[in-house]
């Protein structure tokens, strides 16, 4: 029987809410703390959730809320060189939803609230003490919280994953900063589609978001690495403008980019990709999210896999009696899968910035690579029909001998 009655959850956008649910579902009763002053709005673009990742919120009942504010896309195009081809897709599967990141956390923070889950802001993490008995987080404003044990969501540059491991390395960047825009435009894209198109400088896609808007996201390829504080302290102005100089010679790019606006633009900031992760938990200290696995967004499932964990790690501290075996088994569940998906994304993501040559054989060879290497059931197929049974019990991990 578990010996965990409460928790310590520490950050409030995606993952945090979401294991906070969840563990309310287990029994165990959560707060979250969250570093920002109030609920994450507008941080963010446009983010995809896959089959497996509204799945994963099925389980604590908020697949449906999600679905609500989401746009669904049930097939995807690639195009280069003026070529467009369609990719297969999986046929069993529901569509892919895409969703604005701050509506999405809005609609976590509502769901999680609503399941009785407390959340307190302006709560920036700073240290921990551990003891045999609970854990008890320090924060900057020189407050302390303590609980059985503490879940850290605190994303990328997550300050519990340095607390577990003081050697932890950080996120890597990809060279390539992210921008998206819901663009009023009357081009002719076919709905329920999305587009992932190889420009002649630089990668982009774009799917209809309603009747009168496109939505289009950017990977603009940046020497120099921005964090989203300092790309957003450089004026949308001037970024437009090189967007502008970027795609406007593609189609439909160019137009998308000439037809945004400054007060449309979304600033993401640097595009990460994160190393494996060699300790996902201490002692009563556990990642979730982006904290311990954040792919590419080549990939499609960072939100998704923080999901899934958020969800995985709760199941695991119900049926566990200790939190150290509860930790070991959620690794041992997540840690193969979530390093596959990000071993693929790094694939793709090396294909985004390619040269005159190298787009010259990918334009030449797309139409065979989408029948061969690009084989839904081998590329997606074990990723999106993962499921997680809730009620299944988990069994601890063997001991080492």
């Amino acid at each position: 029987m578990s010996t965990t009655r409460t928790a310590l959850v520490i950050g409030g956008g995606i993952a945090g809410p979401v294991a906070a649910t969840a563990l309310s579902k287990a029994g165990i009763e959560p707060r979250v703390y969250e570093a920002y002053p109030g609920p994450s709005d507008g941080i963010g673009s446009g983010l995809a959730l896959a089959p497996n990742g509204l799945a994963a919120l099925d389980v604590i009942d908020a697949g449906d809320p999600v679905r609500a504010i989401a746009t669904p896309v049930s097939r995807m195009r690639l195009s280069m060189s003026g070529k467009i081809l369609a990719l297969p897709g999986l046929s069993d599967v529901p569509p892919l939803q895409v969703v604005d990141r701050a509506e999405l956390h809005r609609t976590l923070h509502d769901h999680a609230r609503a399941a009785g889950v407390a959340f307190e802001y302006g709560k920036r993490l700073v240290d921990v003490d551990e003891g045999a008995h609970g854990v008890t987080a320090r924060f900057a404003d020189g407050t302390t919280a303590t609980a059985d044990v503490l879940i850290g969501a605190d994303g990328i540059r997550s300050t519990v994953r340095r607390l577990i491991d003081p050697e932890a390395k950080g996120p890597d960047y990809t060279g390539m900063l992210g921008f998206g825009a819901l663009t009023e435009c009357d081009l002719d894209v076919e709905p329920d589609t999305m587009t992932f198109a190889y420009g002649k400088r630089a990668y982009y896609l774009y799917w209809r978001h309603d009747d009168r808007r496109i939505a289009w996201g950017v990977n603009l390829p940046h020497k120099q690495y921005l964090s989203l504080t300092e790309a957003r302290a450089i004026p949308a102005e001037r970024w437009l403008r090189i967007i502008r100089e970027t795609y406007g010679e593609d189609t439909p790019g160019g137009e998308l980019a000439r037809r945004t606006t400054a007060e449309q633009l979304e600033t993401v900031g640097a595009l990460h990709i994160m190393p494996p992760v060699r300790h996902w938990y201490r002692g009563r200290m556990a990642l979730v999210g982006d904290s311990v696995h954040a792919p590419s967004n080549s990939s499609g499932q960072g939100a998704s896999l923080a999901v899934e964990s958020a969800v995985q790690v709760a199941r695991c501290l119900r049926d566990l009696p200790e939190p150290g075996a509860a930790f070991a088994a959620y690794e041992a569940l997540r840690r193969a899968r979530v390093e596959g998906v990000a071993k693929r994304a790094a694939r793709i993501n090396h294909s985004k910035t390619p040269g005159p040559v190298t787009r010259t054989m990918m334009t030449l060879l797309m139409p065979l690579m989408t029948r061969t290497v690009m084989d839904p059931e081998k590329t997606m197929g074990h990723e999106q029909r993962y499921r997680i049974d809730w009620d299944a019990p988990v069994r601890p991990e063997p001991t080492p001998v």
